[in-house]
């Protein structure tokens, strides 16, 4: 075996070994680092429905599709309270126990008054949805400012 040959092959096992763990997921674990809160892959199944009846899929990307749910857990792992994360903590554990009819759950959040863990659910998720590179190259048009420039464009007199 030549030295090439040996380095190449070292190489490439290097690199599987490095790619492997993001690859496999811990069985009941989430699927993205999170370091405040323990979120199971259950948890984050139900939370991805839950998210996807808030923004169902249409002639646009679902919530599914954009990965939101990703996006409501790394916000709250970085971005909130510890009192704000053991509410969501304590959400998702309700709703695992209970029944799984999220567009019923959303009707009646919306009926009674949204409860802290369905706001914070909804609030992130039209957030990234918001914030998402599908809306914002497909639906957002957005032009620099100062805008297009049209040189037929009459300007009125200013008497002053």
């Amino acid at each position: 075996m030549d030295r090439r040959t040996a380095v190449k092959n070292m190489l490439i096992v290097a690199g599987g070994m490095v790619l492997i763990p993001s690859c496999l997921r811990e069985e009941g674990g989430a699927s993205i680092e999170l370091s405040r809160i323990n979120v199971s892959a259950k948890q984050e199944d139900l939370l991805a429905d839950l998210v996807e009846a808030l923004i169902p899929k249409t002639d646009t990307p679902g919530a599914k599709d954009l990965n939101l749910h990703l996006f409501v857990m790394k916000m709250v792992d970085d971005c909130h309270s510890p009192e704000d994360q053991e509410v969501f903590l304590q959400g998702l554990t309700q709703m695992n126990e209970g029944k799984k009819d999220f567009e019923a759950f959303w009707q009646k959040e919306t009926e009674e008054g949204l409860s802290d863990f369905a706001k914070l659910v909804k609030n992130r998720a039209i957030q990234g949805y918001m914030n998402s590179e599908y809306v914002m190259k497909n639906e957002l048009i957005y032009e620099l400012i100062p805008g297009r420039y049209n040189g037929a464009y009459k300007i009125e007199e200013i008497n002053g």
